[in-house]
């Protein structure tokens, strides 16, 4: 596990307490209303992270068991104690060798982990061979790092702080694979030929300050990781850096600011 996907020390819980609300909890909603339209008895979760769409399937679909799976057993820990329920089985596994029957769900939900995949059309393949003939793959992506205002200021502070070498996480993996046509193409790649929908979903990120959201984005994602690469001494000051240039963009107090994402499903 490289450090663009390494969630580990504090960051599962700053990521639960603080990126959950701030950037998936919207996209997680949508997701699952999507989902639920099928009424699946069976979902399997890629890449579940701390449980944002978890929880909601198992609030929207009460019939439904869940295998809610990530690669990092750290994220999965902080997903047990924030999601508990009988109904979800909690399993470390990697989305590009999956280690289930084929034909074995209803539906493949992954919500914005396949940018992390390094073979996409691989972990394509893999929610193809597990479902069921007719079912449902739902995933989503990022789009341009220029369509989401927090993200896009970050990147540009962070530019500052370090502008020899700046950080390049957030434009380079999370924002950095949206290109529909790309993605199409590595869809085929992974075998699949028909029934495949994608619409531009866009959404409002909020949260109760831009500390919370330089926190949030600094310190709990792998953008830490970057940052200390650089000086790992440096973490608070490039964050603060982060607080002032949100908070002139977006002022003081609680903020807002516009998120955008695509959201791809297909039919097996």
């Amino acid at each position: 596990m490289d450090k663009d996907s390494s969630f580990t020390g504090s960051i599962p819980e700053t990521y639960e307490r603080a990126m959950v609300p701030l950037l998936f909890t919207p996209y997680a909603i949508d997701m699952v209303r999507r989902i639920a339209q099928r009424r699946p008895a069976r979902i399997l979760e890629v890449a579940a992270g701390t449980g944002a769409v978890t929880r909601h399937l198992l609030q929207e679909i009460p019939s439904a068991h869940i295998v809610a799976s990530d690669l990092n057993p750290a994220m999965l820990e902080q997903a047990r104690k924030a999601v508990v329920s009988s109904r979800v089985e909690w399993q470390e596994a990697d989305g590009q060798a999956l280690p289930f029957p084929d034909a074995s769900f209803d539906v493949v939900a992954c919500q914005f982990g396949v940018m992390f995949f390094p073979d996409k059309a691989r972990g394509f393949s893999e929610a193809r061979r597990v479902l069921k003939p007719g079912g449902m793959y739902c995933f989503n992506v990022w789009d341009g790092i220029a369509h989401n205002d927090f993200s896009a200021t970050i990147n540009h502070a962070l530019a500052k702080v370090f502008p020899e070498d700046p950080p390049r996480f957030l434009a380079r993996v999370p924002y950095g694979w949206h290109d529909i046509d790309v993605i199409l193409e590595e869809l085929k790649r992974g075998g699949w030929s028909k029934g495949i929908t994608h619409e531009v979903v866009t959404a409002t990120s909020r949260a109760e300050s831009a500390a919370s959201t330089a926190t949030a984005l600094c310190q709990g994602s792998p953008l830490r990781a970057d940052i200390e690469a650089r000086d790992p001494a440096r973490l608070q000051e490039a964050t603060d850096v982060v607080i002032a240039a949100l908070t002139e963009k977006f002022g003081s107090g609680a903020i807002e600011g516009k998120m955008q994402a695509i959201v791809f499903t297909c039919e097996a």
